[in-house]
């Protein structure tokens, strides 16, 4: 099991997509988030379960 931090396991990132545009996601280690960089969103990590709800995801910032 590929394993970035306790609660997360990275492995997921293989078969996760962003629900809105269905690419991939990548995995922010520091803010635990999943990052979908088309559709400017970022998806939290809570209890190492992803919550892949548009309602629950934050917006990027610009510079991202």
């Amino acid at each position: 099991m590929n394993k970035v931090n306790q609660d997360f396991d990275t492995s997921l990132l293989r078969i996760l997509v962003c629900p809105k545009t269905h690419t991939q996601l990548t995995f922010d280690n520091i803010k635990l988030e999943l990052i979908s960089k088309a559709a400017g969103l970022a998806y939290p990590i809570k209890n190492g379960i992803p919550i892949l709800l548009e309602s629950e995801a934050r917006k990027l910032n610009e510079d991202l």
